[in-house]
Order: C-alpha cells, then sequence, then structure tokens
C-alpha cells in the first residue's frame, strides 16, 4: 500500500467518530450566509478535526496540519491543496469579521470525499472500466499543426487498455477506431457494459501562451448549484444530474488520478476541477475526464507524440485506479 493511501487511511481511522459532527450536523461549528452561499468559519472545522491552523503569509495563504493531512488555502481564491495535490475550490475562502470562512458546499464536495472517502457495500468490487477516447470522426479535437487529439487520445486509451488487462480489470472502449461518436452515446456505452467506472481521456490546447501553459487536469461532475471551471460553462448549474449520485466517488477518483499522474509521470500539476461535461453529467457510475497535457505546448506537445511517454501516463491512471479501488473496496 503506498503511504499516501495509508494516511488516509489513517486520517479516516482518527476522524471517523467526528465526521458526523462536523458534516452531518452542521450546527456544531459556526456559519454564516455570504454572498448568498452558507460558510462556516475555518478554524471551527479546523479544531473539529484536530487540524493546527497557521498562516503561512498573514492575510494571504493558511494552512491546516494534522497527523495525517495538510490542507493550504488562499484568501480570496478557489485554489487549493490537499496533502500537496491542487484541488479548486467550489467557491473563494473569504475573511469575514475576525475569522476566514469556507463554504459548506466545499466541506460537503471538496473536503470529505478526500478526507472521509466513500466505501463499496461489503461483498461489492471494482472491476471492470469503460475508456473514452475523446473526439474521433469528423471530430479531430485540438489540432496543433498535424497533431490531432483524436488520434493520441485513442492511442493513450488503447495503451491504458493494455495496461488495465494486465492489472486485471476487464476493460472496454468507446470507440476503437478512428469514427465519431456522439456525446450522449459515451457513457450509453459504459452502462451497456455495465463498467464500474468512466475515464474519458483527452489532451489540451491553448491559443495564446502556448508556450508557458502545460500540464494535466482531471474533471469531476460539479454538484448542483456550484459553477463549472471549464472554459466553456455548459450551464444547468442549478440542476441536479445522473452522475451528481455520484459526486462522492467522483472527487475521490479524479484525487486519486491527479495524484498518480503529477507524481509519477511527472507532469505539472493543474489541479482537480469540477464541470458540466456531456460525458460526466449523463454517466450512471463514477466517471471522471482527463485532460493528460497540451499539445500546443512545444515541449510536452512532442511528449504526448512519444508511444513511451503515453506508456507513462497510462502507467500513472493505472496506479490511480488502483489506489482508489485499495480504498474504496477497504472496510474500517
Amino acid at each position: 500500500m503506498s503511504s499516501a493511501t495509508t494516511s488516509i487511511l489513517l486520517l479516516l481511522l482518527m476522524l471517523v467518530g467526528q465526521a458526523t459532527s462536523c458534516f452531518g450536523a452542521p450546527d456544531s461549528i459556526e456559519h454564516m450566509r455570504i454572498a448568498g452561499k452558507e460558510y462556516a468559519r475555518l478554524s471551527d472545522w479546523a479544531k473539529s478535526n484536530e487540524f493546527g491552523l497557521r498562516w503561512l503569509k498573514r492575510d494571504e495563504t493558511v494552512e491546516l496540519v494534522n497527523s495525517a493531512a495538510k490542507v493550504v488555502l488562499q484568501i480570496h481564491s478557489p485554489e487549493a491543496q490537499v496533502n500537496g495535490i491542487a484541488v479548486r475550490l467550489l467557491f473563494p475562502l473569504v475573511p469575514h469579521g475576525e475569522g476566514v470562512w469556507i463554504s459548506l458546499a466545499d466541506l460537503k464536495s471538496t473536503f470529505e470525499p478526500v478526507l472521509f472517502p466513500p466505501r463499496l457495500k461489503r461483498g461489492e468490487a471494482l472491476r471492470s472500466v469503460c475508456l473514452d477516447p475523446g473526439h474521433g470522426g469528423k471530430d479531430p479535437g485540438n489540432q496543433v499543426g498535424s497533431s490531432q487529439e483524436k488520434k493520441f487520445a485513442l492511442l493513450l486509451s488503447q495503451e491504458l487498455q493494455t495496461e488495465l488487462k494486465h492489472a486485471g480489470w476487464k476493460v472496454t472502449l468507446t470507440r476503437t477506431r478512428d469514427n465519431f461518436v456522439e456525446l450522449p452515446s459515451r457513457p450509453e456505452i459504459a452502462r451497456h457494459d455495465k463498467a464500474d467506472l468512466f475515464i474519458s481521456l483527452h489532451f489540451n490546447s491553448i491559443g495564446s501562451s502556448a508556450s508557458s501553459v502545460k500540464g494535466a487536469e482531471v474533471y469531476c461532475l460539479a454538484p448542483a448549484g456550484a459553477p463549472s471551471t471549464n472554459a466553456g460553462g455548459e450551464g444547468g448549474g442549478a440542476r441536479s444530474f445522473a452522475g451528481n449520485r455520484y459526486n462522492d466517488e467522483n472527487m475521490f477518483l479524479a484525487y486519486q488520478l491527479q495524484k498518480a499522474l503529477t507524481r509519477k509521470v511527472p507532469i505539472e500539476d493543474r489541479g482537480v476541477h469540477r464541470a458540466r461535461f456531456w460525458v460526466l453529467r449523463d454517466a450512471v457510475m463514477p466517471a471522471v475526464l482527463i485532460e493528460a497535457g497540451f499539445l500546443s505546448h512545444p515541449v510536452e506537445g512532442r511528449k504526448i507524440a512519444s508511444s513511451s511517454y503515453r506508456r507513462q501516463l497510462a502507467s500513472a491512471i493505472v496506479d490511480g485506479l488502483a489506489a482508489y479501488k485499495s480504498v474504496m473496496e477497504r472496510g474500517l
């Protein structure tokens, strides 16, 4: 078992008795409405979970630490780190009065799934994955010169399929060649195949600042009422979709995959994000979308075109799935 997984399990053992009072009974910590959202006093939440709190930079950066976890937060910013992995909050941390306040939505949907991961019912197991190579056919996805996202997404999926099968997973793909698959059909294929998990694979691109913007980011479905952090912003923010049944599993899966990618490849950590991509909205199992690098970056783009580099990415994703599976299947 990895040290990171051990840390999570230690945290669970230490805090499981407090989880109900922290998240299940919000009256146990002070909260108030700020800018239309419910916020809790950060120091109260930290104390409830035996975190020490200190300023790394007064009125700018605050750190919460206990024996098993470290959380770093920025004032007036959605940027955060959990055990060194970048995680984007749903709503910025804000100062108010003499305290600092964090949204109840983030306590419930960002920190609880990572620090208090969900569990499968006894006897259940994770055995199958549906891989979704982004784009295809008439839809090339991002294109930089002759490099097309659809090609490398399929190649990465095929490499990942091979490695997952060697690790004992059953694997299906939403497409196995250069053909176009409608977005609503992709999670439907996963449902038809009775997949336990759904992973959509993509590569990013940016027009400006192409020489400086690089790295990996993993998306899971935004909870109802929370903003979408992808550039498209699909709307429907107040609605709940089928995929929101798995908010906790989605977040924990995205976190484990982002951690594995950024620690094993390595690749710049652009963090865990929430969005309302079609393939995440309609999934009836835990689902994430991985942006595994930038085709537009002059160095990273060349790496993506390399089969050896794609094998590194695939190996990291396998490790992330193994860590997720280990925690989900382990009862306390």
